[in-house]
């Protein structure tokens, strides 16, 4: 292989697709890209503060409760959407300034940050942390791409990829997933490549960031990573961010295998469409492979046996995951109101379950002589505590909605404003709605600026919140389109092989393709699962 590439003319894919090592996985935009970022950052300064001061001087005749609490909601949504400071950060200024501004008391505002949502937060993220910190989440991956048969041909690799992709990023971060994944798809794309050249199926000295087998393997990589984090309650935060503000309005718990349930249809079918479009709109220059097996067989032997730490970590998420299921297993074979069952889905709390499942972490020993286990504080704690920030502030901002009557008045003028006078009418605008704002700013921010705005719609509706606060939530995650939608997008972008027009073309298809799903079968998946 070697003396293949120093041939005159040939070009060292691997110098090209890997010589920016320090990149991979890391958020790259172009010049303008940047430039408009800071524009967007830059205006969020100014009118945050203007829309919300000119906000308290309209003539709305609502209750003063009600208009103060609004316009520091829309100071807020602003402060989401262009990002002055980190969207935790903006969260919590809102809440200060309910709290400066008399809206509630200190007691009264933060009481809702007590949710057991926060604890499957911090539980969920520890444990994704060890499977990274571990090693368990890689090893996974190269189990399922090297399965007999898989490496045989580019569709089966690409689906096998997309799989790996889905089920990693159901439990561990989409972005940290993709950033995990990337040198991979990069490790795959060189081998494909070096196989056109020595069967000379490219022009010498061709360039292989511009194939467009590499463009699919990577948009399959981010757009895979969004969908599979749809199909749990912790794949994302816009799941637990929407379902927490869900159950804050309604009162209705939608426990870990109902979420499941609703979530696989609609993301299987997705995934499904993602390969097939994808293929066609980057069609591959190689459909039958040599060399992908041998190269999988290397990385995977590379890891060596499981460690003590590995193993450790696989017994704590198993612990885990057979908690979160066992109510909804016990529920389906004895029903609900079984005594069995109604003791086990009391006591089993998500929340609880999944600290409970962290904490195994720091004691399951990996070398009790040394008192060395699975993991330390100092490891856990770099999880991602801005989302759990970001949900325990918008959790807030759902129940003074609710208490204080403004949900009822936003609905009731959104309603008659839009003219959304149905529930599947109302369905297709939470969609519309949250994945245009997906497009422009991250999914978190959309699941937070959207859902609280379709709950007090349905309720002055007379409509069940649920679907379409659901429809919302699942269309936070679907921004495709743009290198700014999502992180994960970000991140294949700048591996420097994904045009930004093929993004656009197959992110306008795939949003299209997402919304007719969402639309069509959440409603009738909640039904069957008894949510709707």
């Amino acid at each position: 292989m070697a003396t293949n590439t120093r041939r005159e003319g040939w070009t060292d894919v691997e110098a090209v697709l890997l010589g920016n090592k320090e990149a991979l996985g890391s958020e790259r935009l172009s010049d303008a890209e940047e430039r408009v970022e800071r524009i967007r950052q830059t205006s969020g300064w100014f009118l945050a503060p203007l829309f919300t001061i000119v906000f308290l001087f309209l003539p709305l005749g609502i209750d003063p409760t009600q208009h103060q609490l609004a316009a520091i909601l829309i100071g807020v949504i602003v402060l989401w959407i262009t990002e002055p400071v980190p969207i935790p950060v903006a969260g919590l200024i809102g809440v200060c300034a309910v709290v400066f501004f008399g809206v509630v008391p200190a007691r009264e505002a933060v009481a809702p940050f007590g949710s057991t949502t926060i604890f499957t937060f911090i539980g969920a993220f520890i444990l994704a942390q060890a499977m990274m910190l571990h090693g368990v989440a890689r090893r996974i991956a190269f189990w399922m791409l090297g399965l007999p048969g898989v490496g045989k041909s580019t569709m089966r690799v690409l689906l096998a990829f997309g799989t790996v992709t889905c089920v990693l990023s159901a439990f561990v971060s989409n972005t940290a997933t993709v950033a995990m994944l990337l040198p991979t798809a990069i490790g795959i794309v060189a081998v494909i490549a070096r196989l056109l050249q020595e069967r000379g199926l490219v022009e010498p000295g061709f360039d292989p960031t511009k194939l467009k087998v590499a463009t699919a393997f990577m948009l399959m990589l981010a757009y895979s990573a969004s969908v599979g984090g749809l199909l749990t309650p912790v794949g994302s935060p816009p799941n637990l961010i929407g379902r927490g503000l869900i159950e804050e309005a309604t009162g209705r718990h939608i426990n870990f295998g109902q979420w499941f349930a609703i979530a696989f249809p609609i993301c299987t079918v997705m995934f499904f469409a993602l390969a097939l479009i994808l293929t066609l709109i980057n069609k591959p220059e190689v459909r039958k492979l040599e060399g992908v097996e041998e190269f999988l067989a290397e990385q995977k032997a590379a890891l060596g046996p499981m460690s003590r730490a590995e193993r450790n970590t696989v017994i704590a998420f198993g612990v885990t995951v057979v908690g979160w299921l066992l109510p909804s297993i016990l529920g389906i074979f004895f029903g609900d109101e079984h005594p069995v069952a109604s003791v086990i889905s009391g006591r089993l709390n998500e929340g609880v379950v999944a600290v409970a499942g962290a904490a195994l972490l720091f004691m399951l020993p990996v070398d009790w002589k040394q008192r060395r286990f699975t993991m330390t504080w100092d490891e856990a704690a770099k999880i991602d505590w801005g989302t759990i920030i970001l949900f325990g502030s918008g959790i807030i901002f759902g129940a003074l909605l609710d208490s204080t009557g403004l949900a009822e008045t936003i609905g009731t003028a959104a309603a008659t404003t839009f003219g959304v006078t149905s529930p599947a009418a109302l369905t297709i605008f939470a969609v519309l709605l949250a994945i245009l704002i997906s497009e422009t700013t991250s999914n978190t921010a959309a699941a937070a600026v959207t859902v609280p705005i379709i709950i007090p719609l349905a309720v002055a509706m007379g409509v069940d919140p649920l679907v379409p606060a659901l429809a919302a939530t699942f269309g936070a995650s679907f921004g495709f389109m743009l290198p700014v939608s999502t992180p994960q997008n970000a991140i294949v972008y700048g591996s420097g092989v994904v045009p930004i027009t093929r993004m656009i073309r197959s992110g306008i298809s795939f949003d299209i393709i997402g919304a007719i799903l969402i639309i069509l079968c959440l409603p009738v998946v909640a039904r069957m699962v008894g949510l709707g």
